[in-house]
């Protein structure tokens, strides 16, 4: 019987942006989801993954729970209307389907830059999440760790993560593109996460731009990211400042993190744009609201429309895909071999039992006639024996699994050993 591992997905295929962002959580909400959907539904081996990209949840359930988690996700998100958003959702009711999307969003291949390195570190804080809220059972760990080393052979054995083709630098591209006629140009990124952070890092180091400067909410942070480059390259703007620097910049680029658009009409219209600005709002959701393009001389550009600009290493990265799909593929076919032998468990215990029970049955028999040596003996004789049998028992039950055979073998095992009335081993 295979382990009932499923998913539930709401990505950038399916789902436009206008969509993604309302139902897009943080890590505090992400912990919650995951607290609520173990606790009340009474899933095991969850896992709630949320990216500017998409919001998943994979958890084991014997039946498909996947209404009842978009219910939840919009509760938490205070979205009533959260069910009209299913057709909006991808579902993966089969273990292997599953286990086989986790592996393709984690290795960047389901990105939409393909290759994105910033997704493997997000699945790893999804893992660890889980793991703090007693979430992942011996399947979901053994899974993250197969698709960890799987990530360590295609950093090492492909071309796979080569260049920058991901989405901070695919923003850097178009932000040369958009001031390629601009003397100068000068450049604001205002929010510093891990993407704001990236972009700066990637801009800061082009030739291309005049000036660059980044605004954060929390100073210091911003004032740690400059102090990465040459001085004077990065100047850091003060949040009480921010409009003034608004002004000034030919390109904002946003990600900040907040529930509603932070960039309005009204606060764009104050800048008083005299030939063009530009907004490249990589947040999600949506830091710049869709009316600010309604203002002259403004033109905004979201996640979606930011497609990937790095040519050369992207070529390079879909030639090596072919490769990933092979890791991918080895890596599945080992996890399906331990996954088969893990549903057999209980029986390798209770054969193992049965024969720890004969061999004491046996060994009362003769200790007792024997000198404390010889008792020692004996004891030490059958055991070897016990494990050279059971050893034997367990390669042939484990190569029947990975022939699909077990379900012939193991009637044949429990009758010859009486399993099924052995109690298990302590």
């Amino acid at each position: 019987m295979p382990h009932p591992f499923k998913a539930v997905s709401l990505s950038f295929r399916q789902a436009p942006l206008a969509i993604r962002e309302l139902l897009a959580l943080d890590e505090t909400a992400c912990r919650r989801l995951l607290t609520q959907l173990r606790t009340e539904l009474l899933l095991t081996d969850v896992l709630v993954l949320s990216t500017c990209n998409r919001t998943e949840v994979y958890y084991a359930h014997d039946d498909d729970q996947s209404a009842a988690i978009i219910q939840a996700l919009g509760a938490l998100k205070q979205r009533p209307d959260a069910a009209s958003f299913a057709p909006y959702f991808d579902r993966y009711d089969a273990a292997d389907a599953a286990t086989q999307h986790l592996f393709e969003v984690a290795l960047g291949l389901d990105a939409q830059v393909v290759g994105d390195q910033q997704i493997i570190n997000q699945v790893k804080n999804a893992y660890q999440w889980a793991a703090d809220a007693d979430a992942a059972g011996p399947f979901l760990h053994r899974l993250l760790h197969s698709i960890f080393f799987a990530n360590k052979r295609v950093q090492t054995e492909t071309g796979f993560r080569d260049g920058a083709a991901s989405v901070s630098y695919a923003a850097l591209e178009l932000v040369e593109e958009l001031t390629a006629d601009v003397a100068g140009p000068r450049v604001l990124v205002v929010g510093l996460g891990v993407i704001g952070a990236d972009v700066c890092r990637h801009l800061a180091g082009s030739k291309a731009f005049g000036s660059v400067s980044v605004c954060n909410r929390t100073r210091a942070r911003a004032e740690a990211l400059a102090a990465e480059f040459v001085p004077g390259r990065v100047q850091v703007v003060d949040f009480d400042d921010l409009t003034t620097a608004l002004r000034e910049a030919d390109v904002i680029v946003s990600s900040i993190n907040h529930a509603t658009p932070y960039f309005t009409p009204e606060l764009v219209t104050q800048l008083d744009v005299l030939s063009y600005k530009f907004f490249v709002d990589l947040a999600v959701p949506r830091s710049v609201a869709v009316e600010v393009e309604q203002v002259p001389g403004v033109l905004v550009y979201n996640i979606d429309a930011i497609q990937s600009k790095a040519s050369a290493a992207l070529e390079q990265r879909l030639a090596a895909v072919p490769a990933v799909r092979g890791i991918i593929a080895e890596s599945l076919a080992d996890f399906a071999d331990w996954s088969r032998e893990m549903l057999f468990s209980p029986v390798i215990q209770r054969l193992k039992a049965g024969l720890e029970t004969l061999r004491q049955q046996e060994l009362d028999r003769f200790q007792r006639k024997a000198t404390p040596a010889e008792a020692k003996l004996l004891d030490e004789a059958t055991r070897a024996l016990m494990q050279k049998v059971l050893k034997q028992h367990v390669l042939q039950l484990k190569a029947a699994c990975r022939r699909d055979e077990a379900a012939q073998l193991l009637p044949l095992l429990s009758e010859l050993f009486d399993v099924e009335n052995q109690p298990a081993l302590a």
